[in-house]
This record gives C-alpha cells, sequence and structure tokens, in this order.
C-alpha cells in the first residue's frame, strides 16, 4: 500500500471505537502518526493505538470530553507538543440522542442540550484551536450524517440540525482556510455498524432501508476509505464539499 500520508500528523476525535478507530488504522496504514481523543473508554482507546503502532507509525490516545469545548485547546496543543505539528483534523466524535419527540413531555432535554454541546460547540471549539496550528496544505474532514441533509423519520430533529449545523459551518470554515490550502470538508455517512448507529436502528421505522438506492447499511471500511482519500495529496482541490456514503439516502 502507498504510504501517501508519510510524514503527517493525524488527529481523530472520538478514535477508540466505530468510525473513528477504523478511520486511525487506515490513516495509519497510509503512514501517519495518529492521535486518537476518547471520553472514557481508555481500555479501547489503549487497543487502538497498539493496533496503529503495528503499522509502523506512531500513535497515542488522549483523554477529552468534547462536551466541554474549554478542552479543546488542550487537546491541540498536546498533539502539536508530542508530535511537533497537525497536518490532519477528523472531527469525528459525536453523540446520538435519538427516539423522542420534540413536543413528548418526557423528552430529556438536558441530554438533548449535551448533544448540542458535543456534536456542534465542542467541534466549533476545536476547529477553531486546530485552524491557529494546523500546517498550510492541511485537511479537515467532518462526520456528518445523512440526517444533516434529509430526515426521512421522526425522533431525530436534534440530532439531525447538530448535523447540519456542521455542514454550515465547515463550508465557511473552508472559506476562511482556503488561502491557506487547507482544504475543508464533510462525509456524511447512512447507517453503520456502530454501536450509536445500533442504538438508533432500534427506534428506526421497519422501512427505513426503502429510503436506500443501495438497500443495505455501509460498512467502516467504506466511510474511512473516503476520509482517507479527503486527507490525502488527491484531494487538494476539494474544499467546501459535502460526499455522502449513504447508499443512496439523498437521491
Amino acid at each position: 500500500m502507498s504510504k501517501t500520508l508519510a510524514g503527517k500528523v493525524a488527529l481523530v476525535t472520538g478514535g477508540s471505537r466505530g468510525l473513528g478507530a477504523v478511520t486511525a488504522v487506515k490513516l495509519a496504514e497510509l503512514g501517519a502518526d495518529v492521535v486518537i481523543s476518547y471520553v472514557s473508554s481508555a481500555e479501547k482507546a489503549a487497543a487502538v493505538v497498539e493496533e496503529v503502532q503495528q503499522k509502523g507509525v506512531r500513535a497515542r490516545a488522549v483523554q477529552n470530553d468534547q462536551g466541554d469545548p474549554s478542552a479543546a485547546q488542550s487537546l491541540i496543543d498536546s498533539v502539536v507538543a508530542e508530535f511537533g505539528k497537525l497536518d490532519i483534523l477528523v472531527n469525528n466524535a459525536a453523540i446520538a440522542v435519538q427516539g423522542q419527540r420534540i413536543d413528548d413531555p418526557q423528552a430529556d432535554y438536558a441530554e438533548l442540550d449535551r448533544q448540542w454541546r458535543v456534536n456542534v460547540l465542542g467541534v466549533v471549539a476545536l476547529t477553531r484551536a486546530a485552524a491557529l496550528k494546523i500546517s498550510d496544505g492541511g485537511r479537515i474532514i467532518f462526520i456528518g450524517s445523512g440526517l444533516g441533509g434529509r430526515v426521512a423519520f421522526p425522533q431525530v430533529t436534534d440530532y439531525a440540525a447538530t448535523k447540519a449545523a456542521i455542514v454550515g459551518y465547515a463550508r465557511g470554515a473552508s472559506r476562511d482556510l482556503g488561502a491557506r490550502h487547507i482544504t475543508v470538508n464533510v462525509v456524511q455517512p447512512g447507517v453503520m455498524p456502530t454501536d450509536m448507529a445500533a442504538a438508533a436502528a432500534d427506534k428506526l421505522p421497519p422501512d427505513v432501508v426503502n429510503t436506500l438506492a443501495i438497500p443495505r447499511i455501509s460498512t467502516l471500511e467504506e466511510v474511512a476509505a473516503s476520509i482517507a482519500f479527503l486527507a490525502g495529496p488527491d484531494a487538494g482541490y476539494i474544499t467546501g464539499g459535502v460526499l455522502d456514503i449513504s447508499g443512496g439516502y439523498q437521491a
């Protein structure tokens, strides 16, 4: 496999499991040193670090709660202090609070508010901090959701809104950072075999699969491959874009 990311340093938030873990390994396979952040899954994070290191690159896991925007600067500073720079930021960490309508008197508004802090405010804080440190010609990739563009069923209002907000922020950031040849893009997966998606899938109508042109969920590897492409040298003229990896959900 060509080491197209050799010499690069990548930060993948929420990298202890699911798409974040698979993405971290994929970037390492392409030669990047990788830092992952995690909230509480220290053992899982350590296992990902070990797997990344087996690819012949440096790796580290950093505990960081994205629900606390004030913690963003210290995360970026720790990456630069240990690895000397930051070239690739994958804003992957997120939570999904779904399964209740907004007019449900039992809706957990505290959890919905935390979802906004993690999925939007924390992402914005981290991107701002990274923008001051990331190398010219760097890559910033946001992980959105097909729900950010099309909401085909109820009980996902706030989650869908957080992901739609990310698209607007990414497009603005692409303008702000374009003069430095830093690309900023959004990858919007559909339903994936992750812990978060599995919890949400139990609440989805049985005919959701009918919204897909390809009647199956994606693999994590398919989504990670698209992230790796946007992180690489062949994507240097792609910015402000939204790439759907959703089996035709947007069609």
